[in-house]
């Protein structure tokens, strides 16, 4: 060893102490997911290896009691010792039986575990992705962090504890073909190990490769899914056949995947080249000890039985030490795509700290004070300086052009995000103060891009009040008061109907039809004392718009109603009328008001009212 050499071994020792512990990272992790999976299968899995592990070595050491068994007989021509060389026979049948089923036995367990995996551990990313803020699902590197964790992760944890087990019942047989070989001679176990360190090498080293590229990957494989989507689902289809965008769609599809599979191509090659080579010389050590456990029993140091018991044993030695290695690289291949999983699990999440169910001051109702917001990530305010207030009863319509900070004033009011400045007060006390799940049953609220259900008409009503969902008298009054009503009835199977193409008999609503749903999805929230409608009748003819807030206005005369709409002739029944326009609030009074201030709200009027003339 040369004085370089000398000097760096520390340092290699210390790097393959770390890759060891790479090796093992999660498995301790893995294997207590399985077993909260299924203890049963868990323990028969465990047994099973450890039958698996000391069977192949006694079948090794009955082949040579036959061997020598059948020479004995055929020297002493003895009844006795024929009948002692079949019993061997015989003892090797029901070794094998055991092998074969303990082995079938590992092949089911495992099968039915990974089912029971995939679906704990999808569980588990959607239980996260409950957990999340709406700042994480408007963020690319969330959306990388999620498909990483995805791909593949339903099925790595399974197939680590797999591969620990095999590695222990592997472990067990090396122990007992090595205690056997000792008896030839110690090169022969050197030699054994030796000859399957190249593989393992290789194995080692392009999955460490493999999973560079799947990290990588991450948003191509994503854009692949949103071309999946746009061309396959029904609501894009219309628009996709109009514009004629399918080959354009599939064009892109099709040149990702190039992309994508010449990368796998070249490691693939690469992978099975070297692993080819490197093969020749476990190829040549297994010869190489096959001719000299040859020439030894040439020479008669050793038995024809012997013989044949230290071939079977080193070759099946040599092929049980490279499975032994394989495993630790997939062991290793396995710990790299886990980080994926738990780093997704384990993103720490800021959790509200508030605890409050009731207000300082009862029937104060809502004030901005000052409120200030950025986007994460941006610099330009998204909202600055806001400060109103409005009390039970009232109605607060809120205009602007797009873009003018509408949406992400009822996105803190809602608590979805939290202002940087100032603060919001719900009857007297900040926002930040009350617990989240009270707060959040105050408030019913319509999006313009509400979610259609692939639901019953029922249910599509119903999640608006999750805990009452079953309540069909409810169901039915919110869907008068939303009036969806009429047309429910002449549906099929009325509240029962499914409604979109994703299933079967399911019924497609007009836009406006749906937006009757929606309306009415608020109104199960009876204990809700603030109703925010953000552009929920954009569908809607005017005229049926102008009927639904009368009649909206009539049954929300003791709430607090925040309603963003282009309409003027809407938001014109409101009590109070603020105008943003950048993020700023520069007006804010009753229509009349602001008309005879020949400000920016008449501005917006006359623009729209001109195009009634």
């Amino acid at each position: 060893m040369s004085r370089r050499q000398f000097l760096n071994f520390p340092r290699l020792f210390w790097l393959l102490l770390r890759q060891s512990k790479a090796v093992f990272q999660y498995s301790l992790r893995a294997i207590g997911l399985v077993w909260n999976t299924s203890h049963t299968l868990t323990v028969m899995l465990a047994i099973l290896t450890l039958v698996a592990g000391l069977l192949p070595a006694v079948v090794a050491v009955v082949g040579k009691l036959i061997v020598d068994g059948v020479v004995n007989a055929t020297n002493s021509g003895l009844q006795a010792d024929r009948w002692t060389a079949i019993s061997y026979v015989g003892l090797e049948a029901v070794v094998v039986i055991l092998l074969a089923g303990s082995q079938r036995g590992l092949t089911v367990c495992q099968s039915l575990l990974r089912v029971l995996l995939a679906q704990k551990v999808n569980v588990l990313i959607l239980e996260k992705a409950l957990t999340l803020d709406l700042v994480h699902f408007e963020d690319s590197e969330f959306y990388d962090s999620m498909t990483r964790a995805r791909r593949e992760a339903s099925s790595r944890p399974l197939s680590l504890v797999s591969r620990t087990f095999s590695l222990i019942q592997n472990i067990l047989s090396l122990v007992t073909y090595g205690g056997l070989l000792l008896q030839l001679s110690l090169w022969a176990v050197v030699g054994l190990a030796f000859s399957a360190v190249p593989a393992f090498i290789a194995e080692t080293r392009f999955a460490s490769e493999a999973f560079r590229l799947f990290r990588w990957r991450a948003p191509e494989t994503r854009e692949q899914n949103y071309l999946e989507t746009l061309i396959a689902r029904e609501d894009y289809a219309m628009e996709v056949q109009l514009y004629q965008l399918g080959s354009m769609l599939l064009k892109r599809y099709r040149d990702i995947f190039q992309q994508l599979y010449s990368e796998d191509r070249d490691l693939t090659i690469r992978r099975g080249w070297w692993g080819y080579l490197l093969s020749l010389l476990s190829t040549g050590a297994f010869y190489f000890a096959y001719a000299w456990i040859v020439i030894e029993a040439i020479g008669g140091r050793i038995t024809l039985g012997d013989m044949t018991m230290y071939l079977m044993v080193f070759r099946q030695g040599q092929s049980t030490f490279s499975s032994t290695l394989t495993s630790v690289g997939g062991m290793y291949e396995d710990n790299l795509y886990l980080s994926n999983l738990y780093e997704f699990l384990e993103q720490k999440v800021s959790k509200p700290i508030g605890r409050a169910s009731s207000g300082l001051i009862p029937g104060d109702g809502v004030r901005f004070e000052n409120v200030s917001f950025t986007y994460p990530g941006t610099q330009k305010f998204a909202l600055q300086g806001i400060s109103l207030h409005l009390k039970p009863g009232e109605k607060l319509a809120i205009v602007g052009e797009n873009g003018s900070g509408k949406t992400t004033l009822i996105k803190l009011l809602t608590r979805m995000y939290t202002p940087d400045d100032g603060r919001i007060l719900l009857d007297g006390l900040d926002l930040r103060e009350w617990d989240i799940e009270v707060l959040r049953r105050r408030i019913g609220v319509i999006f313009q891009n509400f979610v259609r259900y692939q639901f019953t008409v029922g249910d599509n009503v119903g999640v608006g009040d999750v805990e009452q969902i079953k309540d069909v008298g409810r169901i039915e009054i919110a869907s008068v008061k939303g009036m969806a009503r009429p047309f429910i009835e002449l549906m099929p199977q009325g509240f029962g109907t499914q409604l979109g193409r994703w299933f079967k008999g399911g019924v497609e609503l007009s836009v406006g039809q749906w937006q009757k749903i929606a309306l009415s999805r608020a109104f199960m929230r009876t204990g809700a004392d603030i109703l925010v409608l953000d552009e929920p009748t954009s569908a809607m003819d005017a005229e049926a718009e102008y009927n639904i807030f009368n009649h909206f206005r009539a049954l929300t005369q003791n709430q607090m109603v925040f309603l963003i709409s282009h309409r003027f002739s809407t938001v014109r029944m409101a009590n109070k009328i603020a105008v943003l326009e950048g993020g700023v609030l520069v007006e804010m009074g009753t229509h009349e008001e602001l008309l005879k201030a020949q400000g920016r709200y008449a501005q917006l009027f006359s623009i729209q009212a001109a195009g009634y003339k």
